[in-house]
């Protein structure tokens, strides 16, 4: 297990600069996402990490080694592309047994590697296979399996799973996260979904334009946002704009709605500046009892019936709220029915503007 360390990382194609001076520390043994939109920069940074790109200013070091003008097969890290990159014309050993063999390992310690690495992928039973006899989530195991036995320092893996479907990128979640874990490994894991680094990742950090916007754990970044653009890219939520009126130890926030009892995470509005309020869809209790915290008079007026969730368009005078209802009661309410919508201070999230 190491530690990376990137300092001040900046990288140019051309006069557009695509990382803006970086600072990140990935800790030993930590599932570290890079999330954000397409063109935000993670692939580069990850590529970058890799020795594919040479940055032109900063450092990026694998505990207190300075990796930054190693050639990639200098740092021997594992990569995981999204394409997968296997040898069609091989066997599903002989594409795992490819990069020992160019490491001219002996044939006996070859052997046993890649048993061990496709046993630990659950891919044994198929090492005579060839690569176009298995699924696209059989192909991806040995894909893992290949970057993982050369026992790499860190594992670099560029959205794996976006060309599996819906159940086998869930299933194969729980899988690498377990494989990383039972490995050691220090793993650098790019994607833009959420979901999958909400559950798989120890920390992610959201990025945007070149620039790390927030790094944290999955819980953290979800519900204590530090900006708008964090707070909308990691799911869904409902934003209102107003005014503070107060500041003792929670904030009051005057908004068309009401004014609410709110919480600001690692700085301090001031009385009278605008701000935005973060409140996710899941966040609100739907119910009728007018007492209650931050409660808003509405009624519903669109609803999605889901099963276990429904998904309601709530409207609150002239403002229309998301709201998540988890097994849900008031599916069959009727629209005309006065509701009231309530939410706890610590999920009204305070954001500058």
């Amino acid at each position: 297990m190491i530690t990376i360390r990137i300092e001040n990382l900046t990288k140019r194609f051309g006069d557009a600069v695509a990382l803006h001076g970086l600072n990140l520390t990935i800790g030993a043994g930590e599932i570290f996402f890079l999330l954000g939109p397409s063109g935000c920069g993670k692939t580069t940074l990850l590529r970058s990490i890799a020795g594919f790109y040479e940055p032109e200013e900063g450092r990026i070091l694998f505990g207190d080694e300075d990796v930054t003008r190693l050639a990639p097969h200098e740092r021997n890290t594992g990569m995981m592309f999204q394409s997968y990159a296997l040898w069609p014309h091989m066997t599903v050993a002989q594409n795992v047994a490819f990069g020992l063999e160019e490491r001219k390992v002996e044939a006996k310690e070859i052997e046993q590697r890649v048993g061990a690495a496709l046993d630990s992928v659950k891919m044994g039973a198929f090492a005579g296979r060839k690569i176009n006899q298995l699924s696209g989530g059989q192909q991806q195991r040995v894909a893992l399996a290949r970057a993982m036995v050369i026992r790499p320092r860190c594992l670099l893996l560029d959205e794996p799973l976006s060309n599996l479907d819906t159940k086998l990128r869930i299933e194969m979640r729980g899988e690498i996260r377990r494989i990383c874990k039972e490995a050691g490994l220090t793993a650098i894991y790019v994607t833009h979904d959420q979901k999958e680094a909400l559950s798989v990742g120890d920390r992610i950090a959201v990025m945007e334009a070149g620039h790390i916007r927030q790094a944290g754990a999955p819980a953290e970044v979800y519900r204590r946002p530090a900006s708008r653009f964090v707070a909308d890219f990691m799911g869904e939520t409902n934003f209102i704009e107003g005014t503070v009126t107060a500041v003792e130890g929670t904030v009051q926030v005057e908004t068309p709605v009401r004014t609410f009892t709110a919480t600001a995470h690692g700085w301090t509005p001031q009385a009278g500046q605008r701000v935005n309020l973060s409140i996710r869809p899941e966040a609100w209790l739907l119910g009728t009892d007018v007492n209650a915290t931050n409660a808003v008079s509405g009624r519903i007026r669109e609803r999605v019936y889901l099963g276990e969730m429904a998904q309601y368009r709530f409207v609150a005078g002239d403002v229309g709220l998301k709201i998540y209802e988890l097994n849900p009661k008031f599916v069959f309410e009727s629209d005309d029915r006065d509701l009231f919508a309530s939410v706890a201070p610590d999920d009204v999230v305070v954001l500058p503007v």
